[in-house]
């Protein structure tokens, strides 16, 4: 038998809003309010919170009471819907230890979780942990959903230092927290106090010194008179000026010369300051 403890589950009933604070930390922030959304299966089930205003940022929070998770498993589930096309907005959520009237974005917290669309370029699941006071972000990016369906997005952190991403049930990033976030500092490091000898040569490829020129190849214009071209039989000197032909690309232009690449004799290479123990 399976048993968990519940810190926050909320269905928005009843005076919610005795439950949840609207931070004041800007003139920026959006109002939020309780809504079942445009289109629903059940009216009562689907109560969230809804953004109001295009073009803010928003920040709200509930209290749920001080825990740790040592030595158990955690788990973080809600649901997102957007009920526009969004082309830039977030839907996470922080977890944290913070003033509720000045939550804002430079707030601290201890996990970040949860979609956020900007543009076509990012289209990701943030998952953030903060550690040593720095927040972490995963190494390799977790997909999100875009479209105009509800989604529900789990996080799942294990005692054994394992994690597990879903979206709708389906798991879609797993693994150890070792390996997907730099909670270890490296062994070594490159020594911050070693400089680049002034004499090192980093240029793979030079231009070849016995290369020349041919002769007469700067006498060749980018632009000729057209061969082909006829002065009009009405055209009239007197009013219409010399004649010209007009200029065509010349054919057997080969553009700017310049002298063949060959490679360096004196290249050292890609110069990188040696290895030492991280002193961390």
């Amino acid at each position: 038998m399976t048993t968990a403890e519940i810190y926050l589950e909320e269905d928005f009933s009843g005076d919610w809003k005795t439950r949840w604070v609207q931070s004041h930390a800007g003139s920026d922030l959006g109002k939020m309010e309780v809504s079942s959304g445009k289109f629903f299966g059940d009216k009562e089930t689907a109560r969230g919170l809804q953004t109001t205003q295009d073009g803010k940022f928003y920040a709200i929070s509930t209290a749920i009471k001080e825990f740790s998770n040592e030595g158990k498993t955690l788990v973080i589930q809600y649901t997102v819907k957007h009920e526009q096309d969004i082309d830039c907005g977030g839907g996470y959520l922080k977890l944290g230890a913070f003033e509720q009237e000045t939550f804002g974005g430079s707030t601290k917290y201890s996990i970040m979780f949860g979609p956020d669309i900007c543009g076509s370029s990012t289209k990701k699941t943030h998952v953030i942990f903060s550690y040593k006071e720095k927040p972490l972000e995963k190494k390799k990016e977790v997909r999100c959903e875009s479209d105009t369906l509800s989604h529900l997005y789990t996080l799942i952190v294990r005692p054994d230092n394992t994690y597990e991403v879903q979206i709708d049930r389906n798991k879609v990033d797993s693994g150890a927290l070792v390996d997907g976030w730099d909670f270890l500092e490296p062994t070594q490091i490159r020594d911050p106090d070693e400089k680049k000898p002034e004499d090192w040569v980093d240029e793979a490829e030079i231009q070849d010194p016995e290369d020349k020129q041919p002769e007469g190849y700067e006498d060749t214009q980018a632009r000729i008179a057209d061969p082909k071209a006829t002065k009009p039989d009405d055209w009239d000197r007197e009013s219409d000026g010399e004649w010209e032909p007009p200029q065509i690309d010349n054919p057997a232009y080969k553009g700017i010369w310049s002298a063949k690449r060959i490679k360096n004799p004196a290249y050292k290479g890609v110069w990188e300051a040696k290895l030492i123990d991280n002193p961390r």
